[in-house]
């Protein structure tokens, strides 16, 4: 029987095309997949060392230009994409935009991922996560309840 009690390493935050060969080693979930390129970097290098990575595409939910995610409008595209080479897409992740209630940014995730047919959301962090909950969030990102604010 496999020991599941063995920690999980999340990748959460941009991921650069350069580093996935070092992220495929570390991290058992990526939580920023946003593109075709990055999602074959990743399909390429998890291949050479015959490891699944479960993957989380990343959503520009608030369509802001200074932040990474997919537009909505391209998900599906890049959802059929992710399928062709067999990578282990579990679910959407979504920041939305900072100052402004994100619950109905959270809804249209639920929505999207549950038409995707996804079981997993990524979203919500210390500030907002009982509300992501409500919105049927999995993972939450809880950094600075823990650590602090950044400095």
């Amino acid at each position: 029987k496999k020991n599941n009690s063995k920690l999980k390493l999340h990748m959460i935050g941009k991921l650069q095309n350069n580093k996935v060969k070092f992220a495929v080693k570390i991290f058992d979930y990526i939580h920023s997949v946003d593109s075709q390129k990055l999602a074959k970097k990743i399909a390429d290098e998890q291949n050479k060392i015959n490891k699944k990575i479960k993957i989380f595409l990343q959503v520009n939910i608030g369509d802001e230009n200074q932040k990474s995610g997919i537009d909505k409008n391209n998900i599906n595209k890049l959802v059929s994409y992710c399928k062709e080479l067999d990578l282990d897409l579990i679910g959407l992740m979504c920041i939305p935009p900072a100052n402004i209630d994100p619950e109905v940014y959270f809804e249209e995730m639920r929505m999207l991922n549950r038409k995707l047919g996804f079981a997993e959301l990524s979203m919500g962090m210390s500030s907002d996560f009982i509300l992501a909950a409500k919105y049927h969030s999995t993972y939450i990102r809880i950094g600075s309840s823990i650590f602090g604010k950044r400095s």
